[in-house]
């Protein structure tokens, strides 16, 4: 089929990137410059949906500035739906209009989901009298379709006009069992040292076991030398944890407010939203008004709501708000694990973005965080893969949890990962607002479906494959969990990620040091493992430092002036620095609205050290017993309190 081949090459190979508007008279492409004549047919097709003159030079204007195309603008301003726009198309080109597609006459071939981020054209299994091969016509290209139709009236009875949301419908269903086992076993598959599938690789579980063992036969027969030799290694090994967050407090960057913007870019890429939704239908539509202040033109923008395709719920809520053509609903098949990073590779398959930023269903982030982001990865060397943006809790003043989580993440956000980035060392991500150079994400395998804290471990998986991650300011605003459950169930999540995340990066420790090189592998060690070993260690600190004032009070001030007495003071010091340091961190980077609403509720950090250290052992005991299980967080709206 010459004419398949010609207009497959001719229309249909391009992307919006590369396009020029259809009304440029200035272009010196002639694949896009349109003749007078064209122009004016384009516009007597414009005027017969019922836009004049001056809508198509309002259009025109937008398309030069965003770098896109006249129909592009005209779609996403909504001022005509799909279906209007391509059944009107459909009768020019006197092509039937198929408004659906049945996913049983979609052959799932291997390039299938191209069709996913550029739908153009579709091959249907051949029914007798139906039409074979679906087309999304563009403007541009209304001149050649109609004279290549004219020249050859057989292919009337072939071709048929359809809406991208219909065609990407289609090859999403169609395609849903083969993307749904590559989603679940590519990276295990191409990469499996990556992967956290496997908890314990043999070489890993062997070492384990023979710790494990001599640490108990030298409990029973070294007793007093054994527990001597555990306190002095746990002590040292948190003070040297405790002095990395002090060099993280005192190396920091200052914050100087945000970067300035230039207010129009020209050409801006598409850029893709993935938001992850599981039984969220209380907040979608928090969600989608937060995501409609983004700063970015809705002809750039890809807005993918990954729901489980059993949320019955959130999926008629989303419907309900009927919410504009740059948003679209993934439906993700039911199968295990069912995790947000499963959800999110999944959904990796349709992103039509150059670049890729992930939220949550209860964030609302900074209108221009994306042109930050975009600015930064301008302005970086195409090595800076990912850029975080700061995590802000705007419910402080709600509870003691509320406010101890909002130090935490004051510190984390705004003074931890501000320093690794500035030193260009390994960044743990948060899960959410996380800006990807999308082509890099999928070289590194996107996210890893077995990781129940997916954003940690691809950040650093991104610096051992030779990338770096860096910082933005525009900020994201989210609620912490006020309930003790909820935030339980949370943080077991976290630390069960953190141990998986460790884990990994410990299987073969000297290779993933060269990769990483060396020194950057020691600070993952005291960020991540110093983490761990600081929240699994807090409560034995507490008992070691009971028995020690026992021991005073039973044997006299003398016992000080021991070993066992320097140990002593080396507990109270990782005790109390622990809590200063940890209320600095977070504090110095408040302002002062947010100090206000933390008031003396810091005074609260020894309870909260305390259950980390629950969640910590709770979080060992499921990565044995339940390993991919993704403890759910509930949220709910936003309720606006005044001051």
């Amino acid at each position: 089929m010459d004419y398949f081949r010609q207009y497959t090459r001719d229309s249909f190979c391009t992307t919006p990137a590369t396009r020029k508007i259809a009304f440029s008279r200035t272009s010196d492409d002639p694949l896009w410059a349109a003749s007078e004549q064209d122009q004016a047919e384009q516009a007597r097709f414009l005027s017969s949906l019922g836009f004049g003159k001056p809508y198509i030079e309002a259009f025109e204007q937008l398309a030069l500035e965003n770098g896109s195309t006249v129909e592009d603008e005209l779609l996403a301003s909504s001022l005509v739906t799909a279906d209007a726009y391509f059944s009107a198309f459909a009768r020019l080109l006197r092509l039937p209009f198929l408004p659906e597609i049945s996913p049983g006459r979609v052959v799932d071939l291997n390039r299938l989901d191209t069709q996913l981020a550029e739908p153009r054209l579709l091959r249907l299994t051949p029914l007798h009298g139906t039409p074979t091969l679906l087309i999304v016509p563009e403007l541009a290209r209304m001149a050649s379709l109609k004279n290549m139709l004219d020249q050859r009236p057989r292919l009337l009875d072939e071709f048929a006009v359809t809406t991208p949301q219909a065609m990407r419908n289609a090859i999403w269903k169609a395609g849903e069992a083969r993307r749904l086992a590559e989603t679940q076993q590519r990276l295990f598959n191409t990469a499996p040292h990556h992967s956290a599938r496997i908890t314990l690789h043999g070489q890993q579980g062997f070492c384990s076991g023979v710790l494990v063992t001599l640490l108990i036969l030298s409990l029973l027969f070294y007793t007093e030398a054994a527990f001597a030799y555990l306190h002095v290694t746990l002590t040292l090994l948190y003070l040297f944890t405790l002095l990395f967050r002090l060099f993280a407090l005192v190396h920091a960057p200052t914050e100087n407010g945000a970067v300035s913007l230039p207010r129009q870019e020209n050409e801006l890429p598409v850029y893709t939203v993935l938001v992850t939704l599981y039984r969220e239908e209380a907040v979608v539509g928090q969600l989608i008004g937060a995501l409609e202040r983004l700063d970015w033109p809705r002809s750039r923008l890809d807005i993918k709501l990954v729901c489980e395709a059993d949320d019955d719920a959130t999926i008629e809520a989303i419907r309900r708000i009927n919410p504009g053509p740059h948003i679209e609903v993934v439906r993700v098949p039911p199968s295990l694990p069912r995790t947000k990073p499963k959800a999110l590779t999944y959904a990796l398959s349709g992103a039509r973005g150059a670049f890729v930023v992930v939220y949550d269903a209860e964030d609302r982030p900074h209108p221009q965080q994306l042109r930050e982001a975009y600015t930064a990865f301008r302005n970086e060397p195409d090595e800076v893969a990912c850029l975080q943006a700061p995590l802000i809790i705007s419910n402080a003043s709600s509870s003691w949890l509320s406010a101890c989580f909002a130090l935490e993440y004051s510190g984390l956000f705004r003074c931890m990962l501000p320093a690794l980035a500035t030193h260009g060392l390994p960044l743990p991500l948060g899960g959410t607002s996380n800006h990807f150079r999308t082509a890099v994400l999928r070289r590194a395998g996107a996210w890893d479906p077995y990781n129940v804290t997916e954003d940690a471990d691809l950040g650093l998986r991104l610096h051992r494959l030779g990338y770096r991650c860096g910082v933005i300011r525009r900020q994201t605003l989210e609620d912490a969990p006020t309930s003790l459950p909820v935030w339980l169930n949370q943080r077991t999540r976290w630390y069960k990620g953190w141990l998986q995340s460790w884990l990994v990066m410990t299987r073969a420790p000297f290779a993933t040091a060269r990769d990483m090189g060396w020194f950057a592998y020691m600070v993952f060690q005291l960020l991540i493992g110093g983490m761990l070993l600081s929240s699994l260690a807090h409560p034995l600190l507490f008992v070691s430092l009971a028995f020690m004032t026992i021991a005073i009070r039973e044997n006299g001030a003398d016992l000080l002036l021991t070993w066992q007495g320097l140990l002593f003071f080396i507990d109270v010091l990782n005790i109390a620095g622990s809590y200063t340091i940890f209320v600095l961190m977070g504090r110095s980077r408040m302002i002062a609205y947010e100090r206000r609403h933390v008031g003396r509720r810091w005074l609260a950090m020894p309870a909260y050290w305390l259950i980390l250290s629950v969640a910590a052992w709770r979080a060992v005991v499921e990565l044995k017993t339940k390993p991919f299980t993704w403890n759910k967080t509930p949220h709910a709206p936003v309720v606006k309190k005044t001051d």
